[in-house]
């Protein structure tokens, strides 16, 4: 239950009731892509994630729970500072667009980001995304790069937007634990990461590419892994901006992995320090 002190949780018998306008129609992605950051807020789903999301200091704006959910929300979720909404699985339903099993949902309020600039300057591995459209997919590459030594995220202007309900859950919270920027300058923003010290290693099926294993970094070097968009992969103008081009190689008859697979074998090859 709520912490005492806080306000009573407030019962949503409608789905057109506007204290739950932030949860309105949550299977259109692109209605949320476009609404969302522009609102200044995102949703949390599942209590684990919204515990990890007030943990990382996003002020919470509310919280929307069924009433079995309700009865044994932990601490850290029961303490948030913010009206709690109380709605039927039904209604939640109609609200949402989709059953929430894990009946809870939060809406946090956005942080300023970085620079890249401010991000690069105290990293060493870090990984840069080039329109990476798929919320899972980005939400996979965050947790890999959260658990497999990567300290930094870098996003071209058109990637996804990692703290989208399914990226934010697909990343179990890496999304606020790994620091990400957006580079402004497309291509361009990969000269910046070079000017900045790092090696730029491009991530490409091609067979006269270098195979992964047979790169050496040393453990102080600074080195940035590039992954393109699902299907086409990097554009040519930021491979050509790439000090290497790097494979995984692959058994006969496949031709790659998906972009969260490939990250996950190539972060956890470089981002490895002894």
């Amino acid at each position: 239950m709520p912490s005492p002190g806080r306000p009573a949780p407030q019962v949503v018998a409608a789905p057109d009731d506007p204290r739950v306008a932030d949860y309105v129609g949550l299977t259109d992605s692109a209605r949320r892509r476009a609404h969302e950051p522009a609102a200044g807020f995102f949703l949390a789903e599942g209590e684990k994630v919204i515990a990890r999301t007030a943990a990382a200091g996003y002020p919470p704006r509310s919280l929307l729970v069924s009433p079995s959910r309700l009865a044994d929300l932990g601490p850290e979720v029961a303490a948030l500072d913010c009206p709690v909404y109380v709605a039927s699985y039904d209604v939640l339903e109609a609200v949402t667009g989709f059953h929430v099993h894990r009946g809870a949902l939060a809406s946090f309020g956005r942080l300023p980001l970085p620079s890249a600039a401010d991000v690069l300057a105290g990293a060493r591995r870090v990984v840069v995304m080039e329109r990476v459209t798929n919320h899972t997919n980005l939400g996979a590459v965050f947790r890999c790069a959260g658990g497999l030594g990567m300290d930094a995220v870098l996003l071209s202007p058109d990637s996804c937007d990692p703290l989208y309900r399914r990226s934010v859950r697909v990343s179990m919270g890496q999304v606020f634990s790994v620091p990400y920027a957006y580079l402004d300058r497309w291509p361009q923003g990969v000269d910046d990461v070079r000017a900045a010290g790092f090696r730029v290693l491009a991530l490409t099926p091609d067979p006269a590419a270098t195979d992964l294993g047979e790169i050496v970094v040393d453990p102080d070097e600074r080195v940035a892994l590039l992954f393109g968009t699902e299907g086409p992969g990097l554009t040519e103008p930021v491979m050509a901006a790439s000090d290497e081009r790097v494979r995984i190689p692959m058994a006969a008859g496949v031709d790659s992995l998906n972009v969260g697979a490939a990250a996950a074998v190539a972060c956890w090859v470089l981002g490895r320090r002894p």
